[in-house]
């Protein structure tokens, strides 16, 4: 199936944008690249990650360029600690109403690996070096969601509990979305073993369509075409899945990369946010 087109903008912060969204009655939305910002090496440059040693000063001046290219003020980027899990947060009116909203969630024991809202002008926001960002958008209830997938949330099928909780908490149905699957390893560049296999073949029995031998007990896995058939399981229609297909151990040009700069890089963000009009009739 051919991906519909990735728009990489060429201005200062660089930043990639999925047709798939755009054409979805355009909710703002966004992936990071890592150019276009003021950090040195070994963050250079548009590192947006404050726990990975960078100069504090250089990330708030990249972080100003990335939401500021949106006019996103600091109040509205939503964020919670990424552990690697299944936990879907629910972003409703209740905790909005909370003292020290948005940072609380920082601060606070708030462990997920999936954001979902219908309120709008709310950045969710989900940080990456080599995991999959996958950004939905129901246009029909008008509910959006940031998700961040490795293999662990892969296999614990995070995308299609993001869902599920959309379809809980708004009527959501999965196949009125649209989903844009962000830059990340591919499987050019992945190489896993058993573990791995093991854990996302209870999610997905076909798991072998996306991977290919590499040396004994090693496969190459496309954990993108993994959250492609999870997500067509969970309903979502197939032409309404957009994959930018960019590798971040590939292109260290653009992107940060744990695994291929061995864990001295930066961090990419991904985010969406819902405009108010962002719903169809």
């Amino acid at each position: 199936m051919t991906n519909p087109p990735v728009h990489l903008s060429t201005s200062s912060p660089g930043l990639i944008q999925s047709e798939i969204l755009q054409d979805s009655n355009r909710p703002v939305h966004a992936f990071s690249t890592r150019q276009g910002g003021v950090s040195r090496a070994p963050f250079a440059t548009l590192n947006l990650g404050t726990s990975v040693g960078d100069d504090p000063q250089a990330v708030e001046e990249n972080r100003r360029r990335f939401f500021g290219t949106f006019g996103i003020q600091p109040s509205q980027v939503v964020r919670v600690k990424q552990v690697h899990g299944d936990g879907v947060l629910v972003v409703d009116e209740t905790l909005v109403a909370r003292r020290g909203f948005p940072r609380l969630l920082l601060d606070e024991r708030y462990e997920y690996d999936a954001l979902v809202t219908n309120l709008p002008d709310l950045a969710l926001v989900v940080s990456t070096a080599d995991c999959l960002p996958l950004l939905i958008h129901d246009p029909v209830r008008g509910a959006v969601a940031a998700v961040h997938a490795g293999w662990r949330s892969t296999a614990r099928r995070i995308a299609a509990r993001a869902l599920l909780a959309m379809a809980a908490a708004y009527g959501t149905k999965p196949g009125d979305c649209r989903v844009a699957i962000g830059p990340g390893i591919r499987g050019c560049c992945y190489e896993v073993d058993a573990a791995v296999t093991d854990a996302v073949r209870a999610a997905l029995p076909a798991w072998e369509e996306h991977a290919v031998a590499s040396r004994p007990g090693h496969v190459r896995l496309d954990l993108g075409g993994v959250n492609r058939a999870l997500l067509e399981r969970a309903g979502v229609r197939p032409d309404r899945i957009g994959d930018v297909g960019l590798c971040t151990a590939c292109r260290r040009d653009l992107f940060f990369s744990h695994r291929a700069e061995k864990a001295r890089t930066g961090r990419m963000m991904n985010l969406i946010l819902l405009r108010a009009e962002s719903r169809e009739a």
